[in-house]
């Protein structure tokens, strides 16, 4: 901060006085003495020239690509310089904990605007005041639909790999059984999903599925992501009606720019909407912090973890924001509670608000446009050097193509300071997002094309 002002020694001694001790040192009483420290052997302090040439130095060690052809659930998009700006601003970064509304009005508003411009993009009727990243916020969804009879979670298989292993994790923790649905040509396999849900969903499936069918009554929900890991878009109208012909909750995880241009997980029936939010105004800083959302109908809103922030007045008739609703399990009585999630991610919530205000609904539009329309572009000049898709359908702006020789090609990117995709089985995963220029792309295809 660059107005803090320490503690004088009159103001330390004063409080010192006041809790009646006379150093601080007594302070440690209770601590035995081979504990402590008497000095810590540490070189001499350097000017701010120095420190800032040392720090450099070791910045530089860092491999900075200009051009990324890589995602996976991290992306790299245009943040105006507006957002770091209004993030930075002493009177905005305050303690994330607002307990006490009366001196916590600006965090809580920043909470309060997030929440509503997440409703505005999920379509859905309330959402939290964020947990700590997309993977646990698809974790928490499960969780929230469990109940006495229904304990078991079906997942995608075409999620990504990572939230299905921290889903594992929380559903083992918590005695929830977690089945995957297969894909089939890069989807989720619905044929595959009916059966597994029952007989009421299946609605005349064929009767060899029906060994499965057992499990559709113990169905607690059902996880599908959208885009998918793959880049591909989901029927999720069609899976989110067979859910519900099975009496399960409908859970999507959705990536907030394609929600820009995508139908709402609320049109396609969702109960819960979750997602990694770091594509909104997030740097991708070598994998965190990040941020996830979760959003709910008004049916599960008091199944939502965290806490959810409201707007009121106060006695003059002010508008004033509090912490409308917080599980006190989750504090005080953690064995009963659905969750343990007891922070947020207040300031990553708070850039993503400004980031969204920044971007408005057109300019969120065009970033999510133009990271599709250059994806789409790229596809088609690989699939002329001989890297065709491996799956058919729609996609946003992820797609995965066949190469025989995914480790030469990449070198051969990197040689050129270009990170190319990411080798899954079958190929690689190549994004484009909005600043990825053309010349970009048809520098890295002409690169693959020599060592092709």
């Amino acid at each position: 901060m660059g107005t803090y002002v320490p503690n004088t020694e009159a103001q330390k001694q004063a409080m010192l006085s006041a809790i009646g001790v006379g150093a601080a040192e007594e302070l440690f009483a209770a601590v035995p003495r081979e504990m402590l420290v008497d000095h810590l052997d540490l070189p001499e302090g350097l000017s701010e020239l120095a420190v800032r040439q040392k720090v450099s130095a070791m910045a530089g060690k860092n491999r900075v690509y200009p051009t990324v052809l890589r995602g996976a659930g991290a992306y790299r998009h245009f943040i105006p310089a507006v957002v770091k700006s209004v993030t930075s601003r002493e009177e905005l970064v305050t303690a994330y904990t607002p307990y006490q509304a009366e001196i916590s009005q600006g965090i809580l508003q920043s909470i309060f605007e997030y929440q509503t411009m997440i409703c505005a993009l999920t379509g859905m009727d309330v959402s939290n005041a964020s947990v700590y990243d997309g993977a646990t916020a698809a974790a928490e969804a499960l969780a929230m639909c469990r109940d006495r009879k229904r304990n078991r979670a079906y997942v995608s298989a075409c999620a990504d790999p990572q939230t299905i292993q921290v889903m594992r994790t929380y559903c083992f923790g918590s005695g929830m059984e977690l089945e995957l649905i297969p894909e089939k040509d890069g989807r989720t396999d619905l044929d595959a999903l009916k059966a597994a849900l029952g007989a009421d969903a299946a609605h005349g499936a064929d009767a060899a599925h029906g060994a499965d069918a057992a499990h559709g009554a113990d169905a607690a929900c059902v996880y599908v992501q959208q885009p998918n890991y793959y880049g591909n878009i989901e029927d999720a109208r069609a899976i989110g009606e067979a859910v519900h012909a099975a009496g399960a909750k409908y859970i999507m995880g959705c990536n907030p720019i394609a929600l820009a241009v995508m139908e709402t997980p609320a049109a396609c029936g969702a109960d819960v909407a979750v997602g990694e939010a770091q594509p909104l105004g997030l740097d991708v800083a070598f994998g965190g912090p990040y941020l996830g959302y979760m959003a709910a109908t008004k049916a599960m809103f008091r199944k939502l973890p965290g806490r959810i922030v409201g707007q009121t007045h106060d006695v003059d008739g002010q508008v004033g924001y509090v912490l409308t609703l917080t599980a006190r399990e989750q504090h005080i009585r953690r064995e009963k509670a659905s969750s343990n999630i007891c922070s947020n991610q207040a300031l990553c919530a708070f850039t993503a608000g400004v980031y969204l205000t920044a971007m408005g609904a057109e300019g969120l539009t065009r970033a999510a446009a133009l990271s599709m329309s250059k994806a789409h572009y790229f596809a088609g000049e690989l699939e002329k050097i001989g890297l065709p898709r491996v799956h058919s359908g729609e996609y946003f702006h992820e797609f995965v193509t066949r190469c025989e020789n995914p480790e030469k090609v990449l070198r051969a990117l990197d040689d050129h300071d270009i990170l190319g995709g990411l080798p899954v089985e079958g190929g690689i995963l190549w994004c484009v997002t909005e600043v990825v220029t053309r010349e970009e792309l048809d520098r890295a295809a002409a690169v693959i094309k020599e060592v092709c």
